[in-house]
């Protein structure tokens, strides 16, 4: 962009502005929320004090806080692992549903096993239900060139479609047909005790064991896309898939990885969806629930980091979970959703400047180390904030370059 106004590419992205982007754009958020909120005729302090209290200090506060936020981590990793490297997957719905599938068979037919190894085949059997739905986009992106976005958002409604009949739809082995009245009202089958995950117990605050296995998949993603050569491999592919074509890195098999590990870990959400709290296959629970579409928001929230999805699940948690206790004739849910939209707006958009920079001058002068100009369609493309991107940007130019002087 030329003028007095220009956005330019950062060629590097200090630390401290990593960290101060994003609490400056909560901090504008909040002031928008309370704007609306004074509109609307809420006291902003008095809410924010009721929103805290319902999230984190009443009694059962914090343990529903971690209920919300534990299916919003695994999709929010999942969508967030695929998005670093501009593969949007949006069917971490429809991954997480066929991942409960799998769990829940896993744990009726593995039913009289000892509860840790039970417990683990559930994990497996949810991951590579999720993997297996999400190999359907994979393939069709990898060597059809077919637009991910709307393949994997249209089998999520498959996928809703698809475990909606196994429980009402038909005699299939998940469904509960062993009284009366579970033919009149379908439910699906109970799984044994031993099928139930463990819940860690701090005092009156009740910790699902779905929560620490996120965190610990989410330290697992942040050192291998911050420490491993594949994680190296990622960043300069989401970069410039030019450079990393001509740099002899295999793309397809990279984006069917990407989206394989992303459906496994949207299949664990629905493994603990299952096995950390309704104990069986729940087709109204899940569909209701949205917590596909869910995560999303939370990563991006944290823009894409791990560690910070973790962050951003537990935020979002809060926020629901006080948008629940809130909700009146004087406060409708559709004003949470509106928060919740104020502060993905404000994250996403300030999360830009992470990648992009504003100058202020005329062109005609001369500047020393300028980055250079960004177009409106490149920033389109860019301006997403991810972080890390901007190092393999830069190596990813150089590859092109020295790929076009040898041309």
């Amino acid at each position: 962009m030329t003028g007095p106004l220009r956005i330019e590419r950062r060629l590097d992205t200090p630390k401290w502005l990593k960290v101060a982007v994003p609490l400056v754009s909560l901090v504008l958020a909040a002031i928008i929320v309370g704007i609306l909120l004074a509109a609307t005729g809420h006291n902003p302090f008095s809410t924010y004090h009721q929103m805290y209290s319902a999230s984190v200090t009443a009694d059962g506060a914090l343990t529903a806080t971690f209920v919300y936020a534990t299916p919003m981590l695994f999709t929010g990793l999942c969508a967030g692992f695929a998005f670093r490297m501009r593969t949007w997957n949006i069917g971490g719905e429809g991954q997480l549903y066929m991942g409960a599938v799998g769990a829940s068979a896993t744990g009726l037919v593995l039913g009289d096993w000892p509860r840790p190894l039970l417990i683990i085949a559930m994990i497996l059997g949810g991951a590579f239900a999720g993997m297996v739905w999400a190999t359907i986009p994979a393939l069709l992106r990898a060597y059809l060139r077919t637009n991910e976005i709307l393949t994997s958002l249209m089998l999520n409604y498959v996928a809703g479609l698809g475990i909606y009949y196994l429980i009402f739809s038909s005699r299939s082995y998940w469904r509960d047909l062993s009284s009366p009245s579970a033919l009149v009202f379908p439910q699906g089958k109970t799984l044994a005790p031993s099928g139930w995950w463990p819940a860690l117990h701090l005092g009156g605050v009740v910790v699902p064991f779905g929560l620490f296995l996120g965190l610990a998949l989410a330290l697992v993603l942040m050192v291998t896309l911050r420490s491993s050569r594949y994680g190296f491999q990622l960043r300069v592919i989401g970069g410039s898939p030019r450079a990393a074509r001509y740099a002899g890195m295999r793309t397809r098999t990279a984006i069917l990885v990407v989206m394989l590990v992303s459906g496994a870990l949207a299949g664990i959400a629905g493994a603990s969806q299952v096995g950390d709290f309704s104990h069986l296959l729940d087709p109204v629970g899940l569909q209701q629930a949205q917590w596909g579409y869910s995560g999303i928001v939370a990563t991006a929230l944290a823009l894409f980091d791990p560690l910070a999805t973790v962050l951003g699940a537990l935020f979002l948690g809060g926020l629901i979970n006080a948008g629940f206790t809130l909700q009146s004739a004087t406060f409708p849910q559709g004003l949470v959703g509106t928060m919740e939209g104020i502060f993905l707006f404000c994250v996403l958009s300030t999360g830009a400047l992470t990648v992009y920079r504003v100058r202020v001058g005329f062109p005609g002068r001369a500047r020393v180390h300028a980055a250079e100009p960004a177009s409106i369609n490149e920033g389109a493309e860019g301006g997403l904030g991810v972080p890390g991107i901007e190092s393999a940007q830069a190596v990813s130019r150089l590859v092109t370059a020295s790929g076009e002087e040898l041309t």
